[in-house]
């Protein structure tokens, strides 16, 4: 508590002498210098008069009857208000002993008689004085002290010099440190374990840097954890040297605590914990940013328990909020950070659950790869939250009615992503609830699509749905036939002819392209070698390999069975690779590669100059032949980059002593081109379109002319639309001759 002097307008004087000349004169003197005068004859009755009008000075005679003038100084010292309330001691000319003994026992000054009675009203105007300013000093220190108490500041000041550390009160306070026991560091002493670098890294900076410095840290007490805001401010000298240190520190554990109470309020559900609307919004709005500029996906799910209300209503409030915090617990394991979808990078927005208020629930998915990644997500929440749930004893179960949209396909802001996806979910409740809805139709009917594709790949695969087409490699120069591609095709007894465009990237994605693979593989050698037996060359047959058999490393023993199995000579056998496979190379594809080059087999580059085309790999790996890709045949004769690029490649493959094989030649003019620039085989069009394999032995009929025409050169444009020729191409998607092309549209198998 605060205890402060009354101020009075008229300073009170208190004389106390047995002389009542004295005190006569001094009244006056002082009356007339402003004062007011109160007067005692004893030593008892000057204390009474203290105690009852607490003067502002106190003259004193040493020498008085009964109680002496040195015992009513030291008990005035012994009140409350007379610890610092000035007193004027009158003593004899030569009394010494008087004068040491009226200091020790508290008197403020001492005046000798006789009083020179024309200076005491200035010499007691200028004790009030200084004692007003005592008493002010006093009263802000003590001021500062309570402020300090109420604020729970400490103020602290480290002399660099010397190592002293003088601190207020309240520091000790806050440290919980016993001040009379103050060795040892009071501000660095209960600084908790993990933050002591770090708060004696800031002294340092602060000290080096000469600049006033804030920081929080912890400090370690009996009853727990404390933390602790400081501000430091450095003291220099004349000359810029750093002499000392001063700052506060300030007890904010309780501001911290309700911080982050109010960010809970603000941001968090208070039945479920999940985060609410307004910070679904802000996360989802950072999220957009990142995949904008990362060029991502992401989704978000909008979720509506259908009947919740029949709950509520039938078995009360509580089982239903009892509910719904069950089912917050469902969604968050269902989008667990560990899960497959959560493929980002650390920067990445996390996925996030919330609840929207009532029974509504949001999810965002950020980083989102393929569609089908939701979609999994979306059937993952469905089997989760209609597993029925005991509540207080009874068997409840609810499902829910899931919305999705995506961006950047649905929307680009996080408010009209929400309310797309809300729009979704009614949809799906239209349709017979506990189940899940795509916004934008279109993109629900390509993804209904891709799920029955998917499902009727892993039935093609059972059911030997597939087919190995044949197509031709020529020699530029001879017109013969030297080599053959095997290219797979697809004809569904459910969905028709899949052109490879569609279904081969969709195997490659669920895994499925190694199987496709190996059934090609072995069909072909087993075709080829009965092809040998029947009388046919032994020309080079090419077979394509995905990326996947490398992750696998299975190739080697793959190719090794196969050719086992068939019998057909591994100098006969070519694998294709892409770009990409010998880009992302690794020691082991270095070894798989050379074992099979060992064993006689052939390797091509396909489709080279489409990805990342660099001399190092070709040098590196044991190729065979380099395959020029169709994109840069198609304007060799018309374009001059083109042209200029196919016979670099050409000669660049010469040099290093690679074969090369042109893809996609549909004109006697680019036959020509390549002829005259020394390629040495191509495909294509030209010569023939891939073949079934009991068409294929007529290729090699006796040549007429100069080379072999046995699948005659289209002139009529509809003979050349292999839609019109070939029923493996008839998809009606398909209108781009290019996209209908079979050549042109295999990528892997």
């Amino acid at each position: 508590m605060l205890t402060r002097k009354s101020k009075r307008a008229t300073p009170l004087v208190m004389v106390v002498d047995d002389d009542q000349a004295v005190r006569l004169l001094a009244r006056e003197t002082l009356e007339n210098s402003g004062f007011a005068v109160r007067d005692a004859e004893t030593g008892e009755q000057a204390l009474e008069e203290f105690v009852a009008h607490a003067p502002d000075l106190v003259l004193l005679d040493v020498m008085l009857p009964g109680v002496d003038g040195f015992s009513v100084c030291s008990a005035i010292r012994r009140t409350e208000w007379g610890r610092d309330t000035p007193v004027l001691m009158m003593t004899g000319l030569d009394d010494l002993e008087s004068i040491d003994c009226a200091y020790e026992v508290g008197a403020t000054d001492f005046i000798t008689k006789p009083i020179n009675w024309h200076i005491l009203g200035y010499r007691v105007s200028y004790m009030l004085r200084a004692s007003s300013a005592l008493e002010q000093l006093r009263e802000s220190r003590a001021g500062l002290a309570h402020a300090q108490s109420l604020a729970h500041i400490g103020s602290w000041e480290w002399d660099l010099t010397t190592g002293e550390i003088r601190c207020s009160e309240e520091v000790y306070s806050i440290c919980c440190i016993d001040p009379s026991h103050r060795d040892g560091n009071p501000i660095l002493d209960p600084v908790h374990h993990q933050d002591r670098a770090f708060v004696q890294g800031s002294i340092d900076d602060a000290i080096a840097q000469r600049a006033p410095l804030s920081f929080d840290y912890r400090i370690t007490l009996d009853g727990g954890e404390r933390t602790l805001h400081a501000e430091l401010v450095t003291v220099l000298d004349e000359e810029g040297e750093a002499v000392c240190l001063t700052g506060t520190i300030q007890d904010i554990t309780e501001r911290k605590r309700a911080e982050e109470q109010i960010r809970l309020l603000a941001y968090y559900d208070a039945l479920t914990g999940l985060p609410n609307r307004r910070f679904f919004q802000q996360q989802l709005e950072q999220a957009l940013v990142f995949a904008n500029r990362n060029d991502r996906m992401l989704a978000v799910l909008f979720l509506d328990l259908d009947r919740f209300k029949l709950v509520n209503d039938t078995l009360g409030h509580g089982v239903g909020d009892r509910l719904l915090q069950d089912v917050a617990d469902r969604l968050l394991r269902c989008v667990r950070r560990s899960d497959c979808l959560a493929r980002a990078e650390d920067d990445c927005p996390p996925s996030l659950v919330s609840r929207l208020g009532g029974d509504e629930f949001t999810i965002m998915l950020s980083d989102i790869e393929h569609f089908q990644d939701v979609a999994k997500v979306a059937r993952r929440i469905l089997d989760a939250v209609s597993v029925p749930y005991s509540l207080e004893g009874q068997e409840v179960f609810v499902s829910t009615s899931i919305g999705i949209s995506l961006y950047p396909f649905d929307a680009t802001t996080a408010s009209d992503l929400i309310r797309n996806a809300d729009g979704a979910m009614y949809q799906a409740k239209e349709q017979g609830r506990n189940g899940y809805q795509i916004y934008d139709e279109s993109m629900n009917a390509k993804a209904l699509e891709r799920i029955i594709l998917e499902s009727q790949l892993h039935k093609a695969l059972k059911e030997e749905e597939f087919q190995v087409y044949y197509q031709p490699q020529v020699s530029c120069r001879t017109g013969e036939v030297v080599g053959i591609e095997a290219l797979v095709r697809w004809n569904s007894k459910e969905l028709g002819v899949v052109e490879p465009g569609r279904f081969l990237p969709l195997a490659e994605e669920i895994g499925l392209v190694i199987q496709i693979d190996q059934w090609v593989m072995r069909e072909a050698c087993r075709q080829h070698k009965l092809w040998i037996d029947q009388g046919l060359p032994p020309v080079t047959i090419a077979v394509n390999i995905s990326g996947q058999q490398f992750l696998k490393n299975e190739l080697l023993d793959m190719v090794t069975a196969v050719l086992e199995r068939s019998g057909l000579d591994p100098g006969l056998l070519e694998l294709e690779l892409t770009e990409g496979v010998l880009m992302a190379h690794t020691e082991r594809t270095v070894k798989t590669l050379q074992a099979l080059k060992g064993m006689g087999v052939r390797l091509a580059i396909d489709d080279f100059g489409t990805g990342f085309s660099s001399l190092s790999y070709l040098k590196r790996f044991p190729l065979d032949v380099l395959k020029i890709d169709r994109t840069f045949i198609n304007d060799i004769t018309s374009d001059p980059d083109d042209a200029a690029i196919t016979l670099a490649t050409i000669e660049m493959a010469h040099t290093l002593k690679l074969q090369v094989i042109a893809e996609g030649v549909e004109t006697q003019a680019q036959l020509e081109f390549l002829t005259r620039n020394r390629c040495d085989m191509y495909q294509g069009y030209l010569f023939s379109k891939p073949m079934r394999p009991e068409e294929f032995p007529r290729l090699f009929l006796p040549p007429v002319g100069d080379h072999v025409v046995a699948a005659p050169v289209a002139t009529d444009p509809a003979a050349t639309d292999p839609a019109a020729t070939d029923p493996v191409a008839t998809d009606p998607v398909a209108t781009d001759p290019v996209a209908t092309d079979p050549a042109a549209t295999d990528s892997g198998c």
